[in-house]
């Protein structure tokens, strides 16, 4: 199984605007797509992606699986927002039998759940990727169930 974490891009923090309802500002459209990119480019590309309802997370989403060769399957996840990282290993083990799953998701449940699932303690700054393989299936996932194979943070480049 291979599970790849990413934690939505750069948000703007407009006056007025609830958390949830958070854009993304210029630089977090510059680099969802080039996250995007890497996933496409360093694949294999997800077959499932589990998202946070929040408006950031979403269009981080949106934008990474445009650069995707085939768009996966997207589920649209509440208990991403504002749970622990014990309610996402919840989310994983309900997945399909597929090899590849995305989830895209906020701090500091990422890093929270990164560290349960291998061990390791990882920042997830805004558009990492941290990419985890385990041998077991999604229903088993759990306490040091992956290990950490690779993290990065892409950064799109403002056009010249």
């Amino acid at each position: 199984m291979r599970l790849i974490v990413m934690r939505h891009a750069k948000s703007a923090w407009p006056d007025g605007i609830a958390d949830f309802d958070r854009p993304l500002n210029e630089r977090g459209l510059r680099d969802a797509p080039a996250a995007g990119r890497w996933i496409r480019e360093n694949g294999p590309a997800p077959q499932v992606v589990v998202c946070s309802p929040a408006v950031r997370a979403r269009t981080t989403c949106d934008l990474v699986t445009t650069e995707l060769p085939a768009q996966p399957e997207l589920r649209h996840e509440d208990r991403l927002y504002g749970e622990p990282a014990e309610t996402l290993v919840e989310v994983l083990r309900e997945l399909p039998a597929v090899e590849t799953v995305m989830v895209v998701g906020h701090n500091p449940v990422l890093e929270d759940l990164v560290a349960l699932l291998t061990g390791v303690t990882v920042e997830m700054k805004t558009s990492t990727i941290a990419v985890l393989t385990g041998d077991r299936p999604w229903a088993e996932a759990g306490e040091n169930w992956a290990k950490l194979d690779t993290v990065t943070t892409p950064r799109g480049v403002s056009p010249a």
